[in-house]
């Protein structure tokens, strides 16, 4: 692993947040720091780690991304700091700020904030009033939508860029276009989807969690809020025929991105879909490192970063060995996969199941990743061809509308026809080209 290729998520707050999300994982971490009276990452503990960040990048441009619990809870002074901070230790590099929230208690100081130093800020938002409500409820289980709203409206006043980031839970996961129309018409024109998978233990672990990882070994079962995996599949299916035939170009889908990358035999952007991972991990508010933000478990600490170096713990044995892993312990039900290509098995916090031949290792979500890198495979090839001729993918709509305008007549047209793009040329000289 290159040290120098590495990714942090900051949590300078800790668990802490002010919402009773009813799936969140993170919530529980709490019980990691017995006896903490106090959350904010110290001052002393923020210095360090800000200016080791920016020493062990081998970029120009340094991304710090900012995520909690709730990051607004320690107040738009603390961010201050944190950009003066990055200021000191830039030395000539440019500083990006990514900073990831439920939106509640945005105002016009935050605005203002985001808007001066360019955050990109995301907002964790579920889709319709009905169907964010379901799970995002505050301390007291009242519902948060119109919180989250105003919080919108918020950056839209400040012309903050912002995108959202959208769990698919078993709720909103059989309402995939109430979804994302929903997100479109509210000035989202970058979506993130996460499935929600969690698995409850029968009792209590020796660390105080019931939110177990894949290696548990005792009774666990899916919890009733995690997303089937058939339908997480069809959820994925259904927003991707909408977005190939109207929105390529103009509506940025994060899974989308990153799997035409793959068809265009690039590496994965996004780290579930690598070989091996390892790359992206988490720091504590207290500094201490973790292998991924899904493994924050006490035999995932590599560290604290006030008593070892950050470079250090990044290429640590421990951390090689995380990452490696994800490749060494696919089945080989995977290795055998014709969508291994695009997979590889995603995320290891999800390898929970056993493969038809009884291999450990299976991911939960494997039916529904099959069933949508197939139904994608025609338009990701084509959107590849594409890029591969210095075009636009997004003449994939066109070519879309006109093969479903002609799919009650023949599957695709004779070699000599017009092309379905709309190119002008023999469709053997276009799209029909191996």
């Amino acid at each position: 692993m290159n040290t120098t290729a590495f990714h942090i998520l900051t949590k300078p707050i800790g668990p802490i947040c002010n919402l009773d999300c009813k799936y969140c994982f993170y919530l529980e971490k709490e019980v990691l720091y017995p006896g903490a009276s106090k959350w904010a990452m110290a001052e002393d503990v923020l210095e360090s780690y800000i200016r080791q960040y920016i020493e062990q990048q081998d970029s120009q441009v340094i991304h710090f991304a900012w995520q909690g619990g709730e990051p607004t809870l320690l107040g738009v002074d603390y961010f201050r700091k944190v950009i003066a901070l990055q200021s000191k230790y830039a030395n000539g590099k440019r500083i990006e700020n990514a900073f990831q929230t439920n939106g509640v208690l945005l105002n016009d100081a935050w605005g203002r904030l985001f808007s001066e130093h360019s955050f990109l800020v995301g907002i964790s938002i579920d889709g319709p009033r009905e169907l964010h409500d379901a799970y995002r409820v505050d301390k007291g289980g009242q519902p948060t939508f119109d919180r989250v709203m105003r919080g919108i409206e918020t950056l839209r006043k400040h012309r903050v860029a912002f995108n959202t980031l959208t769990t698919v839970h078993r709720k909103n996961s059989y309402h995939p276009l109430d979804v994302y129309r929903f997100l479109k018409q509210n000035g989202s024109g970058y979506m993130q989807f996460i499935p929600i998978v969690e698995r409850i233990s029968s009792r209590t672990t020796e660390h105080g969690m019931v939110l177990v990882s894949p290696g548990f070994s005792e009774q666990a079962a899916v919890s009733n809020w995690s997303v089937e995996a058939k339908q997480f599949g069809r959820f994925l299916c259904a927003i991707f025929d909408e977005w190939v035939r109207n929105d390529v170009g103009r509506i940025f889908v994060q899974l989308f991105d990153v799997s035409l990358q793959m068809w265009a035999g690039l590496e994965a952007g996004l780290c579930i879909f690598r070989k091996t991972c390892g790359s992206a991990l988490a720091i504590e508010h207290n500094g201490d490192l973790y292998s991924c933000d899904h493994f924050v478990y006490p035999e995932n600490r590599l560290g604290n970063i006030m008593e070892s170096a950050l470079g250090v713990m990044v290429a640590s044995p421990q951390q090689v060995r995380f990452g490696q892993d994800k490749n060494d312990a696919l089945p080989e039900y995977c290795r055998q996969c014709d969508v291994r290509f695009a997979c590889n098995g995603e995320c290891p916090k999800h390898r929970f199941l056993k493969t038809p031949d009884g291999e450990a290792g299976l991911n939960y979500l494997c039916e529904g990743y099959k069933k949508f890198f197939h139904h994608i495979d025609p338009y990701m090839r084509f959107m590849a061809q594409r890029l591969h001729q210095q075009q636009a993918p997004a003449q994939v709509m066109r070519w879309a509308m006109a093969r479903d305008a002609q799919a009650g007549h023949r599957s695709q047209p004779r070699r000599n026809d017009p092309c379905l793009c709309g190119s002008g040329k023999k469709f053997k000289r276009c799209c029909g080209m191996s």
